[in-house]
């Protein structure tokens, strides 16, 4: 059956085309996410919602989205949508990112010179009859010094803009390393620094609890006197207030902003001051960035409804479509892993510890690290997905960690997954073989071969004759079909454990048989989606 996505704010005929190219069954109702119940009413019959900034997708309409797989928005802004809440019950929220990049770097670009020149007040004037020439005395941008706080996809498009207009640029980023801010010219320096040397500030940052007020009215204190601010990145970066002041002061020349701390802004301490630019969140109005941005969300919910593949989402790993391919046996294993764990442990979990060895430590690992909490939380709740599980497991106070090594044994690459408990530790190993089935390779330590099936029972016992006959008989006994046998022990004579691969499910009479010999410290029976 055909994936069913709804579009509920206006995209384009184009990317109304490529869902359905794809051989996606749509519904374009490009005003529906104005109508809040209307748009409840429906949201249960969809995989996919592809909006823009008119829809809200809250909680309350998260809790009528039963089959909802994922939403997608067409720009870069989240704000509307209740990321926890999709999490929670395990929706991706996509987002594009780079559909309006240029347009942005470019809107950033546009308003420095504006205020350099203070270019819409001389327009204003000059409109009005006024030939007020000697007012408007700018600035050039040559031999200036840019500050770009922030510089990821955008902030590196204005900083390359920025170096042809012969402009000296240093940055702030904690994620630049000294190696990249080499090969896009910049300088990498910290705040302090760069408030005190810009001649131009510009601000490329995502709203984060980091990077809220970053240009406070402390920092704003500490800006070079003369100093011209652009913000067309995310409103409350820059304390607006103690702008205000600073631009009345004289302190701080002019400043551009074209996103505030509230939207839609009708006011702000901002408006009407000399030398400040604003204008209403246009960065991505562009004819270019909004077809761009609808293209690339209907392809990238495409990607993900027909193949797995995932691309540029907020609250889950990204997975490209060929990552996809090489990785579905090795996420298959993982959430394998997890799921036997998941079944073998009845106390609270304190802990996930995951090692990556070899073939499977050169992929991608925030996927399989999801994958294999998935496979653990999914033995107490089985609607959790890997989206859903890391959360509930950080709200559950369990610590996640990974290491990855190169080969270290005759495998090409293995996963083991172990969980910490008050009480014990638990850990089982896999790997994938050419055949592109995922196989168990170790649990407790224990070397073994098994083979992966629906219906398993994994028992544990001491090594003594008769438990290969005992077994056996007992399935028979009870009509059960075994498929697979895979027999391993620490040694002879000591600790010994068996995996049965099962044609069906083995009755509770059967199970308790096995119990009753007392040959067997533990019988389980385990079940996997294969």
């Amino acid at each position: 059956m055909a994936p069913k996505v709804l579009i509920s704010d206006k995209l384009s005929d184009a990317a109304v085309q490529i869902f359905r190219d794809r051989g996606i069954e749509v519904d374009f109702q490009p005003d529906l996410g104005k109508d809040k119940e209307a748009l409840a009413a429906v949201i249960d019959r969809y995989d996919g919602l592809a909006i823009r900034s008119a829809t809200k997708v809250t909680e309350k309409l998260i809790s009528r989205a039963a089959n909802l797989r994922v939403v997608g928005r067409a720009g870069i802004g989240v704000d509307n949508v209740d990321i926890p809440a999709a999490s929670k019950t395990g929706i991706i929220v996509m987002n594009t990112p780079f559909g309006n990049s240029i347009t942005t770097a470019e809107h950033a670009i546009s308003m420095m010179m504006a205020v350099a020149r203070q270019i819409p007040e001389a327009n204003a004037s000059t409109h009005a009859g006024r030939w007020e020439k000697s007012r408007f005395m700018g600035v050039e941008l040559t031999g200036k010094t840019l500050g770009v706080i922030g510089a990821g996809n955008i902030g590196s498009i204005v900083i390359d803009r920025a170096r042809g207009l012969k402009m000296k640029v240093i940055a702030y980023d904690p994620f630049l390393s000294e190696e990249h801010a080499t090969d896009i010219g910049v300088e990498k320096v910290d705040l302090d620094t760069l408030l005190t040397r810009s001649d131009f500030i510009t601000l490329h940052v995502p709203l984060t609890d980091q990077t809220r007020n970053i240009l406070s009215a402390e920092a704003i204190a500490k800006l070079k006197p003369g100093v011209r601010i652009v913000n067309c990145a995310r409103g409350g970066l820059v304390d607006e207030a103690a702008l205000a002041e600073a631009l009345t002061s004289g302190h701080v020349a002019g400043a551009a902003f074209d996103v505030f701390a509230v939207e839609p802004a009708t006011e702000s301490p901002l408006f009407n001051l000399p030398n400040v630019v604003v204008t209403p969140h246009l960065g991505a109005a562009t004819t270019e960035a909004q077809e761009n941005v609808a293209l690339q969300v209907a392809e990238q919910m495409s990607d993900y409804l027909l193949t797995g593949a995932v691309t540029n989402a907020i609250n889950m790993p990204s997975i490209t479509a060929e990552e996809a391919k090489i990785m579905g046996p090795w996420i298959k294993l993982a959430g394998h892993l997890g799921h036997f764990i998941g079944q073998m442990t009845d106390e609270p979990i304190q802990a996930i510890n995951i090692l990556f060895d070899g073939e499977a430590s050169e992929m991608n690992l925030s996927a399989l690290t999801a994958a294999t909490v998935a496979g653990i939380m999914t033995a107490t709740n089985p609607d959790v997905n890997m989206v859903s599980a890391p959360v509930i497991a950080k709200e559950r106070g369990v610590r996640i960690s990974t290491t990855k090594q190169d080969q270290s044994g005759i495998f090409e690459g293995y996963i083991k997954a172990t969980v910490v408990t008050e009480k014990r530790e638990r850990s089982i190993a896999g790997t994938v073989f050419s055949d592109g089935k995922p196989r168990f390779i170790q649990i407790k330590g224990i070397n073994i071969d098994a083979e992966i099936g629906a219906h398993m029972v994994y028992t544990t016992n001491e090594d003594v004759p008769g438990i290969i006959g005992t077994l056996g008989m007992t399935m028979g006994s009870h009509g059960v079909n075994i498929a697979n046998f895979t027999l391993g022990r620490n040694k002879a004579h000591g600790e010994a454990i068996a995996l049965l691969y099962v044609d069906e499910p083995v009755p509770d009479v059967a199970l308790d048989e096995l119990r009753g010999t007392g040959l067997f410290q533990q019988v389980k029976p385990l079940v996997f989606e294969v």
